[in-house]
């Protein structure tokens, strides 16, 4: 299948009650880091476009990671339409080259994976190895 190109830049929209007053935002401080993302540009305080490699990660695995992560969105009917459109277009071209849905779970986890490490909790002990028995 010479000739296709496998990039393939997307709208994410948000709409709703968030957590955060820029959904656009956080969305894009969460997904710059993610290795099969190759760019995310803020377009609006509710809009970001997100350009990712399809062969390793189709959109609604992008927006489950969102959704669970408390960010809402937009879910007016031309939106679900979209995404009904897009992971069809997708998943037809994963089948056809034979990668199985199974194959890139792995990179939904890694946003998941990022967002812990870089939170603030209290499931990381500072003090050192040696001292951690004492108490």
């Amino acid at each position: 299948m010479d000739g296709i190109d496998y990039l393939r830049h997307r709208e994410v929209a948000f709409r709703g009650p968030c957590v955060e007053p820029e959904p656009a935002q956080a969305a894009l401080l969460l997904l710059a880091d993610i290795e099969p993302i190759r760019a995310v540009r803020l377009l609006d305080r509710h809009r970001l476009l997100v350009t990712y490699d399809v062969r390793q990660l189709v959109f609604h695995e992008l927006e489950a990671a969102l959704e669970e992560l408390g960010l809402h969105l937009d879910n007016s009917l031309i939106a679900k339409l979209r995404r009904a459109f897009y992971r069809y277009a997708e998943e037809t071209l994963r089948a056809n080259l034979g990668i199985q849905p199974a194959d890139v779970g792995h990179n939904a986890k890694s946003i998941f994976i990022q967002n812990y490490r870089n939170q603030r909790h209290g499931c990381r002990d500072g003090r050192p190895r040696h001292w951690r028995q004492y108490l």
